[in-house]
């Protein structure tokens, strides 16, 4: 059975089953089965992708964000490619059953890997018409052809100008979908998986003009319709693509986390800075600065934070870190006051923040690499983290990188119409590391015992 996976990026669960306006969509559901799906902790782009293509969660992987700690040492920090990814994902595995696949920028994919079959770079991808970001490298060529310059993201989607974001989306979503169909007709395919990042990008971009419960919303801008408007379009384009399908092809409509507003930032370098946790070599900064190992006293500072859409916490730990002064046997006690001290954070009106803390260890089955000692999710990821110093209040209003309307949530969606499937309507309790086994069980192929997801086939029969 021919499978097409139908990735869209930050698809927010409540819309996209409760759009008035979207037929193709419509008529999955009615065919198959749906529901929220849980993503992983933390819910972000990179590592989520690739823990459903491989059923593994981000500790399994060792990768715990776009960034991640190459050792202990105070100034070690990756970026997340390709090659961080050592688990077999999905298509993978189906190339060892003689499957041809068609994987099309599911992050991280650059460096391009060989495939069986053809692959597309993803949004990490530097700059398609230096990078060589195609598998075979002659689709390049074709794709340029095609559509000209290749776009994999919006570079600098985070701007006020909004009506050159939303045109520049649409732009990219077009040029998209123009290589699927290309790729769809001209590939005999048995595996076909695209990531479409315009949805995040739409969602970042204009979800205070969307969302009335938004703190900056504007019930008269002329942006409130975008949101719904884009979601209508991609329900066209998803459309364009079914008419290429044969009917027996298993779909897959699924999105990696949801979205929710973004209430602010949380200076969390700042905060621990002023509790005596962070220590500087010289006085605080008097203007905003972006945190830098540089500027820390290690023989005095305790703990330290990654910012971004959710805090990686890190201890000083002695004989772990090169002037680390947190005794092991301490380490217990501190990662317990840690813990409450972030649940006991109030927001910036006296309230509770309802932060969620997680111990790495206790939330994946593995921690490989080197994991933080703490993450955290700020006001459940209604708050974002925001790792600089010099910061006048510990609560911003808006992301330390530019403008940015949401922040991600922990329930993505899924919806699956395939041919035998008994189950249909809602599903509860779907989690993103139970995609990939289903697939391979669509599609005929035993899971690998390594997963650590279930099939939703192997519980419709024994339910």
């Amino acid at each position: 059975m021919k499978t097409l996976v139908i990735g869209l990026d930050c698809a927010a669960p409540e819309i996209l089953f409760g759009h008035p306006d979207l037929p193709n969509i419509r008529e999955l559901m009615r065919r198959g089965c749906y529901g929220r799906l849980e993503s992983v902790i933390p819910p972000i782009t990179v590592p989520a992708w690739m823990c459903m293509a491989t059923s593994q969660d981000p500790g399994s992987l060792g990768v715990y964000g776009f960034r991640n700690r190459t050792d202990y040492s105070y100034s070690g920090l990756g970026v997340v490619n390709s090659t961080s990814i050592t688990e077999q994902p999905i298509w993978e595995i189906l190339a060892s059953h003689g499957k041809t696949c068609v994987v099309i920028g599911v992050p991280p994919s650059y460096p391009t890997k060989p495939i069986h079959g053809v692959r597309i770079g993803c949004f990490l991808t530097p700059d398609t018409t230096k990078s060589e970001y195609t598998y075979p490298p002659s689709l390049k060529q074709d794709i340029a052809r095609l559509v000209g310059e290749y776009p994999v993201d919006v570079r600098g989607f985070r701007t006020e100008n909004k009506a050159w974001l939303r045109d520049q989306i649409y732009d990219m979503t077009r040029k998209h979908f123009e290589v699927i169909r290309y790729l769809m007709e001209t590939v005999d395919w048995d595996y076909f998986q695209f990531v479409e990042i315009g949805l995040d990008r739409v969602h970042h971009g204009f979800w205070k003009h969307h969302d009335p419960l938004h703190r900056q919303h504007d019930p008269d801008s002329p942006f409130k319709t975008v949101v719904w408007d884009y979601y209508k379009y991609l329900d066209e384009e998803i459309g364009s693509i079914l008419e290429l399908i044969e009917e027996d092809t298993a779909v897959l409509v699924v999105s990696d986390h949801g979205a929710q507003r973004l209430d602010g930032g949380f200076c969390v370098n700042e905060w621990l800075r002023r509790e005596g946790l962070l220590v500087l070599r010289d006085a605080a900064p008097a203007t905003v600065t972006p945190f830098s190992p540089s500027l820390v006293d290690w023989s005095r500072t305790k703990a330290w934070s990654e910012g971004g859409y959710y805090a990686r916490v890190f201890f000083n730990v002695e004989g772990r870190e090169p002037e680390g002064i947190i005794p092991p046997s301490q380490y217990e006690s501190f990662l317990k006051e840690m813990t409450e001290r972030f649940e006991a954070l109030p927001d910036d009106r006296g309230n509770p923040m309802n932060s969620l803390v997680f111990r790495p260890s206790e939330t994946y089955r593995h921690t490989r690499k080197v994991p933080p000692d703490l993450i955290v999710h700020f006001g459940a990821l209604y708050w974002r983290s925001i790792g600089g110093l010099g910061y006048e209040n510990l609560y911003i209003e808006e992301n330390d990188t530019g403008p940015d309307d949401c922040n991600h949530a922990q329930f993505g969606a899924f919806l699956l119409a395939a041919p035998g499937m008994d189950r249909q309507g809602e599903v509860q309790g779907m989690h993103l590391l139970d995609i990939a086994p289903t697939l391979l069980d669509v599609m005929g192929v035993a899971p690998g015992s390594a997963m650590q997801g279930s099939s939703l086939l192997a519980r419709q029969t024994t339910s």
